[in-house]
């Protein structure tokens, strides 16, 4: 399957327990091999999970095949809100707005079904979200990725900013890296 045979739409409210399910399913398998399972458990709705906040400003993504329209099988979003990443129950939470003339929107929260990975999902949702972002007016991104990720993303022109350690609420930590990239 090519990325052509793939759709891309807004997120919806009735999407919520799908993407909630989706992200479960992608960290579990995808993310395996960067982090323990303590890690991944700790993670989960927390620095790892669905930010309801994307849906609500209409800023966050999923993509279906086209053959089956209905089945959600990646997805991802940006903010011009300053929350590098997490849940609604995730760390450093802060909805005030940003500037896209001085600073940089997030790329936020992508995640492909284990099922369908290595088929193009992450770069072709990575690209709408970078458009949608340069659409409104951003020219700089940045983003907290785990160490999955990072792969992607430098291959995409992100440059790694910082490495962090993110507390969980299991006592574990979760290393990430704060990327960015000017447009």
């Amino acid at each position: 399957m090519s990325t052509e045979e793939f759709q891309i739409r807004r997120a919806e409210p009735r999407d919520i327990p799908e993407l909630r399910e989706l992200i479960e399913l992608s960290v579990r398998h995808l993310q395996k091999n960067d982090y323990s399972a303590a890690q991944i458990e700790g993670a989960l709705g927390h620095a790892l999970g669905l930010d309801t906040q994307l849906v609500e400003d209409g800023t966050y993504f999923v993509a279906a095949p086209i053959a089956e329209p209905d089945r959600i099988v990646a997805s991802g979003g940006w903010s011009y809100r300053r929350t590098l990443f997490g849940s609604d129950h995730g760390p450093n939470r802060e909805l005030t707005l940003l500037d896209p003339a001085t600073e940089p929107a997030k790329i936020r929260a992508i995640f492909v079904h284990h099922g369908w990975s290595r088929r193009g999902l992450g770069t072709l949702m990575l690209k709408h979200c970078e458009d949608a972002a340069h659409e409104a007016g951003f020219r700089k991104l940045e983003m907290g990725s785990t160490l999955t990720g990072v792969p992607l993303y430098s291959l995409k022109g992100y440059l790694p900013r910082e490495y962090r350690t993110i507390p969980l609420p299991n006592g574990e930590t979760l290393p990430i890296v704060h990327m960015t990239k000017t447009l």
